[in-house]
């Protein structure tokens, strides 16, 4: 995987790619990053290359024309046409799912905003999505585009030595992660949970499942979770005639797709407490 970098402060980005998951991912031959600096592409003898806005206001905004010249000296003739970000506030927020959308893309273009943002534009002809790390504002993309790079390096297969363990991460599965624990079994009066230290995997699993859906319910109720996907896979492909009522769905649930006693409550709030079939 290929990444571009388009920003007006590229020093800021070579002690964090020299360590972690992307350095990883580098030394591995598996991600490529360079950091494009957007003054290069300035016209003028003091490299300007943002400009007041149309119309008055506070601020300054990037220009259209050095953005359009380096993004484009990205492109490699011939090649597919990379896909190009805007980090924003104003974008969809990173979740695990696009990150995980963006680690299967062959070449990716992040344009880091500075100042009151960018001429809209670069937005409407040049950029294919904007994304943002969360309702908060920064100073500029930078921060924001490290974030990206990191989140996507650690997904691109055969970066982690175990892959399982990315899988087991938070939000992969629409769940927070469950607790961790390691040795000494009894620190300080606090015990690590009877079950990581029985050797029943299957109770284990079990145990972290459970533990993963209980955090989730109490610190994030407004992730969707995997029943929701799974539920509406499932009735939509094959509704009521197969599921006629709730307890045949939560039947078929239970036998086929290994749901932990503890979602029970949370999959009968989904469907409504067995009073109407389908998604809510």
């Amino acid at each position: 995987m290929r990444v571009d970098i388009v920003t007006i402060f590229p020093q800021m980005f070579s002690e964090v790619f020299a360590s972690g998951m992307p350095r990883q991912a580098v030394n591995k031959g598996l991600l490529s990053v360079s950091v494009v600096d957007l003054r290069a592409f300035a016209d003028d003898k003091r490299r300007t290359v943002d400009d007041r806005p149309y119309g008055g206001g506070d601020g300054m905004v990037l220009k259209p024309e050095p953005l359009f010249l380096a993004v484009e000296q990205c492109m490699d003739p011939g090649a597919p046409r990379p896909h190009v970000v805007f980090l924003s506030p104003q974008g969809a927020t990173l979740t695990q799912s696009k990150a995980t959308e963006l680690s299967l893309l062959p070449h990716l273009v992040l344009i880091c905003g500075r100042y009151e943002g960018v001429d809209q534009r670069v937005i409407d002809h040049l950029v294919d999505e904007e994304i943002s790390i969360g309702d908060f504002v920064l100073s500029g993309g930078e921060i924001a585009a490290m974030v990206v790079v990191d989140a996507v390096a650690r997904l691109i297969p055969g970066v982690v030595a175990k892959g399982s363990s990315v899988l087991e991460e938070s939000f992969m599965d629409g769940l927070l992660d469950y607790p961790h624990y390691t040795r000494p079994e009894e620190f300080r009066g606090w015990r690590v949970p009877a079950v990581l230290t029985s050797g029943d995997h299957s109770e284990i699993e079990r145990w972290r499942r459970e533990q993963a859906m209980k955090l989730t319910r109490e610190r994030r109720p407004d992730l969707p979770g995997p029943l929701s996907d799974l539920i509406g896979k499932m009735m939509a492909k094959d509704p009521a005639a197969r599921f006629p009522d709730y307890e045949a769905l939560v039947a078929h649930l239970v036998s086929e797709h290994e749901i932990a006693p503890a979602e029970l409550a949370d999959l009968r709030r989904r469907l409504g407490g067995g009073r109407k079939r389908g998604r809510e």
